[in-house]
């Protein structure tokens, strides 16, 4: 549920990366390779369980069964799982992620609707008192979208905060609001960015330096609060943005790059995505579709060859 993003491309010049051997390897290898990282499970993956024909925009009523189905496909591939929205059948995913063993980022999907917003924090507040939260959103990338104030952003987040004592609760949004609102550090307890060098128009080959360089900027006015990269992708196909160029190849050369990264840094990722989401061609256009692991469908796309 990645929203349209603005470009803005980092001050001066982002070096080329150092590609820790990947970009020697054959679409076979790197295929094999992001198979052992996932069956070795990864921290998180952001996770929306639409069909094709289906999607927020259609106001789908999504199943439980639907949801423990696709939930059932990744669940030996991650540890935490991301959702988005709190209504419309999303609130079941928390409960039906727990029950598969998973931890839970849940996300309460904020916009101008205030209709909305208040039966997404209630859903919110709801799971969260029932056990089902591990770490509670409130709204994703509604600064950058411009969709809310930061005071009334604020007052959400102090909202949640009160229902869900022992939760931690922040809200997501692009690297670069935590920046220029210190407010919005403050109230978070714990900061949860979304770093996207692909929409900021960089090639493959500074794609790490400049994901880095966005983690830099919010660590400087962190105030040593913990960081959570909540999404961070390369589309498999598309149109290229800029000098970024949707690929199979490019799309797992990132992922493993970003994968060992973290890793490295100890920092906590919840990559986007699990699965392709064809309702999101509307709000991304030909790269929208083709973020994840697994396509519409749910087969994996990089099955044994």
């Amino acid at each position: 549920m990645s929203g349209q993003r603005k470009q803005r491309v980092l001050r001066g010049t982002v070096p080329r990366s150092e590609w820790l051997g990947f970009e020697q390897l054959s679409r076979v290898e790197l295929e094999r390779a992001i198979r052992r990282v996932l069956a070795e499970r990864v921290h998180g993956l952001s996770f929306s369980a639409y069909l094709a024909g289906q999607g927020p925009d259609l106001q789908t009523q999504l199943s439980q069964a639907q949801i423990r189905a696709r939930l059932s496909l990744i669940a030996s591939s991650t540890r935490w799982v991301r959702t988005f929205s709190c209504t419309d059948g999303n609130e079941h995913s928390p409960a039906l992620a727990k029950a598969l063993g998973l931890k839970t980022l849940v996300g309460a999907w904020l916009g101008s609707d205030e209709a909305t917003n208040e039966r997404e924090l209630q859903g919110l507040m709801s799971l969260g008192r029932a056990g089902h939260v591990d770490l509670a959103a409130v709204g994703n990338e509604v600064l950058l979208r411009e969709e809310l104030s930061e005071d009334a952003l604020l007052a959400a987040i102090a909202r949640v905060r009160a229902a869900l004592p022992g939760v931690p609760v922040a809200t997501v949004d692009a690297y670069y609001p935590f920046v220029e609102h210190p407010r919005l550090v403050e109230a978070c307890d714990v900061l949860l960015i979304n770093c996207y060098p692909f929409w900021e128009e960089y090639a493959l080959e500074e794609s790490l330096a400049a994901m880095k360089e966005m983690v830099a900027q919010v660590r400087a006015v962190a105030g040593g609060k913990r960081i959570v990269i909540t999404e961070t992708g390369w589309p498999s196909a598309g149109t290229p943005v800029g000098a970024a160029v949707p690929s199979v190849e490019n799309a797992l050369r990132y992922a493993l790059a970003t994968f060992e990264w973290t890793a490295a840094e100890g920092l906590e990722l919840f990559y986007f995505s699990a699965f392709d989401e064809a309702w999101k061609h509307g709000a991304e256009g030909g790269c929208g579709p083709h973020w994840g692991f697994w396509d519409q469908e749910g087969n994996h796309k990089y099955g044994d060859r």
